[in-house]
């Protein structure tokens, strides 16, 4: 099934592939099953020995460690469908074992990994060159705001930009987006403004992951959550950070959603989602089932 996550309408936020019951599925079914659902990434959820469940997170390419969307998705329809109650769960990831809490009204907040962030020496040219705005767009913020590199299970580069007419109109080079993140070790690269659509939000961001399957990802959980942690390192406000954030993304893309995110003794992103596919899909071979005649 397809779930639209950080969002309460449906074909808007950022879609998920949720496979809720995938024991005994290995892992290049999985990976053909990303591929052929299409979205960003696809959790594939499984009994785990270690927690209440079990996720692994593919993209149309590759498996990736942490997604936060998806993760969202996944366990707001197992709450959906009654297969799980609020209150808090664990979940099994690449990365350790994470809490899921779930309001009662379905609100699915996630505790992402502890946080990593470290400023970088880089060249803003090549950097704005890469996204494709001006170079000035991040210099003018660049002395308060540095590039970094921020990971709550994910990492990304993220990249402060001063207005959202520059964030809105940049046309990145996918090739030389894929080049930096990879030099740095790093999924992609998230932009943000703290330019925003609405009032309420905090910023406003953009990702793109080329190298891992996504040129831009609608909704980032997973970006959300390492900027958030980013705001603190680098004292973004001057001050101690709001209870709450607001980060909207996806309006450039015609998928506007919100993920709310809050930093303290551990990361938490949050938002609610909506079912907008639910079908079957066949199953393909392994690749140990496959037999060549030569």
């Amino acid at each position: 099934m397809l779930v639209d996550a950080f969002t309460d309408e449906a074909c808007a936020g950022n879609a998920a592939g949720v496979v809720p019951d995938a024991d005994g599925l290995a892992a290049d079914q999985m990976q053909a099953i990303a591929n052929e659902l299409g979205a960003s990434e696809t959790a594939f959820i499984t009994s785990s020995p270690e927690a209440d469940r079990r996720v692994r997170y593919f993209t149309p390419t590759t498996e990736v460690d942490l997604c936060g969307h998806a993760t969202i998705a996944s366990h707001a329809q197992l709450f959906e469908d009654g297969v799980i109650d609020a209150g808090t769960h664990t979940l099994e990831t690449n990365v350790g074992v994470l809490d899921i809490d779930i309001e009662d009204d379905g609100t699915v907040w996630m505790t992402q990994d502890a946080p990593e962030v470290r400023t970088l020496d880089v060249d803003y040219g090549r950097v704005a060159d890469a996204i494709g705005v001006p170079e000035a767009a991040l210099q003018d913020i660049g002395e308060d705001l540095p590039v970094a590199y921020a990971t709550t299970g994910l990492p990304f580069l993220m990249v402060p930009v001063n207005f959202l007419e520059h964030l809105g109109q940049a046309d990145p080079d996918m090739d030389a987006v894929d080049e930096l993140a990879d030099e740095y070790d790093a999924t992609g690269i998230y932009a943000f403004t703290f330019d925003s659509l609405e009032q309420e939000s905090t910023l406003h961001g953009r990702m793109w992951a080329p190298g891992a399957g996504v040129p831009e990802d609608p909704v980032t959980g997973t970006a959300s959550g390492a900027c958030g942690a980013y705001l603190r390192e680098v004292d973004a406000f001057d001050g101690e950070l709001p209870a709450e954030m607001v980060f909207e993304q996806g309006h450039f893309v015609d998928r506007p959603g919100y993920v709310h995110v809050r930093v303290g003794e551990t990361v938490q992103v949050g938002g609610e989602a909506v079912t907008s596919l639910d079908g079957e899909l066949g199953i393909p071979a392994t690749e140990e089932d496959e037999i060549l005649e030569v």
